[in-house]
């Protein structure tokens, strides 16, 4: 995820940038699946799954403000 905003940010337009974010926020959903597949396999105890996906929530509550925020302000 970090890699994928990173990359965005450094392209030279908004609407790459915004996909990027786009990625981003599927790479999460992914780690959500990882968390899970984790947890019912007994690699994670259910508090470190929990707060883990609680973690991933807010940030892909961060990312959608984001993308919010630069689609607003796209010409």
């Amino acid at each position: 995820m970090p890699a994928n905003i990173a990359e965005g940010h450094a392209r030279s337009h908004r609407r790459e940038y915004l996909n990027f974010l786009s990625i981003a926020q599927g790479s999460a959903a992914e780690l959500n699946t990882h968390i899970r597949i984790a947890a019912r396999l007994g690699f994670l105890e259910t508090s470190t799954s929990d707060r883990l996906r609680q973690d991933l929530d807010s940030i892909g509550r961060m990312l959608s403000a984001l993308r919010k925020a630069l689609e607003r302000s796209t010409p």
